[in-house]
């Protein structure tokens, strides 16, 4: 069965798809004995909160996901990676 979806959460998708590539391209980045772990929790994350429907739940979890984000990206640029 196909569900449509209304413009609201087919926006929310994308953000949500969009800040799992931007993780994934980061995490390559990590050192190579660290890196498979990382995309492993990478996943866990998404899948943990993959049944979330409260669009305004999901706005917090980007938000939040975004901030980490951005916290392994300064990290890995302090150690040179």
């Amino acid at each position: 069965m196909i569900q449509s979806l209304n413009l609201q959460a087919f926006i929310l998708r994308s953000r949500v798809l969009k800040l799992y590539r931007q993780a994934l391209r980061i995490s390559g980045r990590a050192p190579s004995h660290t890196r498979a772990e990382l995309r492993c929790e990478i996943r866990q994350e998404m899948e943990k909160n993959r049944d979330c429907n409260d669009k305004q739940r999901i706005r917090f979890l980007i938000s939040e996901g975004l901030e980490r984000l951005k916290g392994l990206d300064e990290m890995l640029d302090m150690q040179g990676h």
